[in-house]
């Protein structure tokens, strides 16, 4: 895979990578470091809860997002590198033994008016489940390196 510079890049554009497995102990350790909260870490409990079972914390699924991200065929000239999220959407739960995979669309392209060398990619990114449900939607912008010369 060659790195994307921001001439490479246009409105329209995809790229699509996974699956991911997601299962009950990484679910359970990733909240009892990071968000320890009945609904990520015991089924049983879980199941009186709004989620009615065990979930995956949202930010457990941004992680897994970002792993499936990183491995794509998305590779931005200079690193994936953040500039900001303006949307971050979890509109279901990720389950054990769900699979997770992500749909990324180029929803614009422009070069910054101060750094000649570098421009800014908006991209959302879908992350569905093995049913083709949507369990988390983020649009990002990006910071991209300008082909050189």
């Amino acid at each position: 895979m060659f790195p994307h510079y921001l001439e490479d890049l246009a409105p329209g554009q995809r790229f699509q990578y996974g699956p991911i497995s997601v299962d009950a102990d990484k679910i359970k350790a990733f909240a009892a470091e990071f968000d320890p909260q009945p609904f990520h870490l015991d089924e049983e409990l879980a199941r009186d809860t709004l989620f009615r079972g065990l979930a995956a914390s949202g930010w457990h699924t941004a992680a897994l997002t970002m792993r499936l991200f990183v491995d794509s065929p998305f590779k931005p000239a200079g690193g994936l590198i953040g500039a900001g999220v303006e949307e971050l959407r979890w509109p279901r739960p990720v389950r054990p033994g769900d699979a997770l995979r992500i749909e990324s669309e180029i929803l614009e392209v422009r070069p910054s008016k101060t750094r000649p060398e570098q421009g800014i990619v908006k991209v959302r990114t879908t992350t569905l489940n093995q049913h083709g449900e949507p369990v988390q939607v983020f649009v990002a912008n990006m910071v991209v390196a300008r082909r050189p010369g």
